[in-house]
């Protein structure tokens, strides 16, 4: 019974792409591993950008100085 853990962050993810890696997931392990679909779990979490960093900075800060390095809005 695989259970399958996705963490994102929260940045727009469409309900349509959330779909599709669960579906993609799933087949993944019935074609690997041989599991039963219908008994594989996949839990997507969403975090928030100021709960997920990385090189000491969260995703918030270093969005936000990618942003100001292209010139976007």
């Amino acid at each position: 019974m695989p259970y399958i853990s996705i963490q994102i962050t929260r940045e727009g993810v469409t309900r349509e792409q959330k779909e599709e890696l669960i579906r993609g997931a799933t087949d993944l392990v019935v074609r690997v591993l041989n599991k039963d679909p219908a008994a594989t779990f996949v839990v997507i979490e969403e975090v928030d950008t100021d709960n997920w960093g990385f090189a000491g900075e969260s995703v918030t800060v270093l969005r936000a100085r990618q942003k100001a390095a292209t010139g976007r809005s």
